[in-house]
């Protein structure tokens, strides 16, 4: 067998469960990221409980590497540390301090809530974390001659995403071979993410597939268009949803809703106007019913009901020191982009059920954030049960829906005033249902194709997965267009389980 080779344990013929393995030698590999199945994605599995288990050997695996912390990226390591790996876990900075809280909950969800055993277990993961700067080349293998490292470069995806390039050496003086993971790649102009720079070159490329079909709105235009749903929930007195990804999206958003609030009261500023502060907001979403006819801004309660979210928030702020340029700049010109006056963070389940039974029987405005991004569970789902069928209100997706999962079915079916079902029983969506794809974590089709010709050396194979079979068609296409216009050749197609 030729080395090195690649292994796909998850993600191949979907869009979760993102597992991939770099065979180096016979008796020697690395695994690239961990991830849950989730939608349909788990359903040919369904009916086993133990889907989510490791059904491959970990003999030889020397180490994990985590692109980033999503869930369909890192869901499964609980289940590979109880299948029996050993290695470290190699991840950059930033992931480094929002792993443990992802891997904390999703072991509470799928193991255990016994607080000492998940102190345990959060133990033994730090133990593992090894922390690795961006741009630095770490040795994974190092022995008779052969030589293996691995390096981290920004993605853009969210704070601490990477795309892997790893370069093996198997004799002194021979040329590398260097494979590159692309993890999720981020569409340009994510606020508060530091830009993707391509490498600067790959022989084989296994790349994310997901938006290879479309194309994503500039940020401008979805920035226009979050302003017009608000809007238009505010004039009907309603709720805007918007299920959102406790890490990555949920602070994006916060941060351009706080621009935008900051622009509306710069336009207002010469209007006397009672001081505006967290307890404003709490005041307008308790008050009698009676809005105003005009859109009131600045007293807009912005409601994050997610105790993890608020928890990843909290760290987002910690970690300021590797924010973009423009994001740095609005912190020392005194402004909060992610802990603002309007913003209202729910923790308890009381406070959660106060707040939903309010906004469901009043006639007041707001945006509630919550968790998860898909529906598939987690508060959110409470929200939209209790508000789908009613007009007032407005759904926001702002994230990928995968099919099967709740999320999909109202985005394809609200428009045709469907039904969705939660827990077994139908709900008529009534609700107005918008998408704004600008709001994307991952690149589009554009952003996909200029990853790779924006190396000097373009990869002579390229492996799509993470996304549905139309999305790596239209993607394989476009890149053995731009491949042909510049007299190149590639193999070009989708991952399969076996070496190849």
């Amino acid at each position: 067998m030729e080395y090195p080779y690649i292994s796909h344990h998850g993600a191949q013929d979907g869009v979760t469960g993102s597992c991939h393995q770099l065979h180096i030698t016979q008796h020697s590999s690395v695994l690239i990221d961990c991830g849950l199945f989730q939608g349909a994605d788990a359903s040919p599995l369904g009916a086993r409980a133990d889907h989510q288990l490791i059904e491959f050997s970990l003999e030889g695996i020397r180490a994990l590497i985590v692109t980033h912390v999503h869930a369909d990226h890192v869901g499964r390591i609980p289940y590979l540390l109880a299948a029996g790996f050993k290695g470290p876990i190699l991840c950059s900075e930033p992931s480094a301090k929002l792993l443990p809280i992802v891997l904390e909950d999703a072991f509470k969800l799928t193991c255990s809530r016994d607080q000492k055993q998940v102190e345990r277990y959060l133990k033994q993961v730090q133990e593992r974390i090894i922390a690795l700067p961006y741009e630095y080349w770490f040795t994974l293998h190092n022995d008779q001659g052969l030589e293996a490292k691995v390096r981290l470069q920004r993605a853009a995806h969210m704070l601490g995403s990477a795309y892997v390039e790893i370069d093996v050496q198997y004799r002194p003086g021979e040329a590398s071979t260097r494979v590159v993971f692309s993890g999720d790649l981020g569409a340009p102009g994510a606020p508060i993410l530091k830009p993707c720079v391509p490498p600067r070159r790959a022989d084989i490329l296994v790349l994310e597939s997901t938006y290879g079909d479309r194309l994503h709105e500039d940020r401008s235009t979805r920035r226009q268009r979050l302003e017009q749903v608000i809007e238009h929930a505010l004039a009907n007195n309603g709720t805007v949803l918007i299920p959102a990804f406790s890490v990555g999206r949920t602070q994006e958003l916060l941060y351009e809703l706080e621009d935008i609030i900051h622009s509306k009261k710069l336009d207002t500023a010469a209007a006397p106007e009672a001081p505006v502060g967290a307890g404003h907001a709490r005041e307008n979403l308790q008050a009698a019913p009676n809005a105003p006819a005009e859109p009131d801004w600045p007293r807009l309660p912005i409601i994050l009901d997610s105790p993890l979210a608020s928890r990843f928030t909290q760290a987002y702020r910690e970690l300021k020191d590797h924010w973009n340029d423009e994001a740095q700049a609005r912190v020392q010109s005194g402004r909060r982009p992610l802990a603002f006056e309007q913003l209202i963070t729910v923790d308890s389940h009381a406070a959660h059920q106060k707040i939903l039974n309010h906004l469901v029987s009043s006639a007041r405005p707001a945006i509630v954030i919550a968790g998860n991004g898909m529906c598939t569970s987690g508060r959110i789902v409470n929200y939209l049960k209790a508000m789908l069928g009613d007009p007032r209100h407005d759904v926001l997706f702002v994230g990928y829906q995968a099919r099967g999962t709740p999320g999909h079915a109202i985005q394809r079916f609200g428009p045709r005033n469907g039904y969705v079902e939660f827990d077994g029983q139908r709900y008529d969506i009534r609700a107005a249902v918008h998408s704004i794809g600008g709001y994307s974590a991952h690149a589009d089709q554009a952003g996909l194709v200029g990853f790779v010709t924006a190396m000097e050396q373009w990869p002579g194979e390229i492996r799509l997965v993470h996304g549905e079979e139309g999305a790596k068609s239209a993607l394989r296409q476009a890149l053995l267009c731009r491949y042909a216009s510049a007299g190149l050749s590639a193999v070009i197609g989708g991952a399969t389980n076996g070496a190849g």
